[in-house]
């Protein structure tokens, strides 16, 4: 690392092969961003159990150039005992993770989703609160009004706009997370 690696442990005694590791994994970091301009970790023994075993949190607080990351491993409520070399590399596998995470937002090559398909409302059985969409292929998708985004279902007409998600209902697919469209969409 460019920078000195800060290591620090609390409720525990220190270890020559755990630095190790920590100063290896730190290493390892710096193939997923090369800017990092401080890294600490803070190894701790929270709870001391002769019968559960110790349970062991890591943190990690990396500085790169605008940003600071934080990495906080704390054991599973249901495990038992926690070996300090998994939570150790669990903790540097979730930092990675953030690594990459704030390259891709600086590069702004951050993921897209593909926009929802759109459909009209083709019937409205507005007093039993239900209808259908006819999508563009001419399929008729049900849906619920609590299947519309904002409540909007008293705003709605046959012949509205709409974009949805298609899902597997009881009867066959139906329409779900039903949004207006358009210059309806901001009321």
């Amino acid at each position: 690392m460019n920078v000195p690696l800060q290591i620090a442990f609390h409720n525990l005694d220190s270890s020559e092969s755990v630095k190790a590791l920590i100063e290896e994994k730190a290493a390892w970091l710096e193939r997923y961003h090369d800017r990092i301009t401080a890294c600490r970790v803070i190894v701790q023994a929270p709870h001391r159990s002769h019968r559960q075993g110790n349970q062991y949190l890591v943190r990690i607080d990396l500085t790169v150039p605008g940003s600071e990351i934080v990495v906080t491993r704390e054991p599973h409520p249901h495990t038992l005992a926690q070996d300090l070399h998994v939570a150790i590399r669990d903790a540097f596998e979730v930092a990675r993770r953030r690594l990459e995470e704030h390259s891709r937002r600086q590069r702004r090559d951050v993921k897209c989703h593909e926009p929802a398909p759109q459909a009209r409302v083709s019937k409205l059985f507005a007093e039993d609160g239900y209808g259908f969409i006819e999508t563009p292929d001419g399929r008729e998708l049900y849906f619920h009004q609590h299947a519309l985004v904002n409540g909007d279902f008293k705003h709605l007409e046959v012949g509205s706009e709409v974009s949805f998600v298609e899902e597997a209902g009881e009867k066959g697919p139906q329409a779900s997370t039903v949004r207006m469209v358009g210059r309806h969409n901001h009321r």
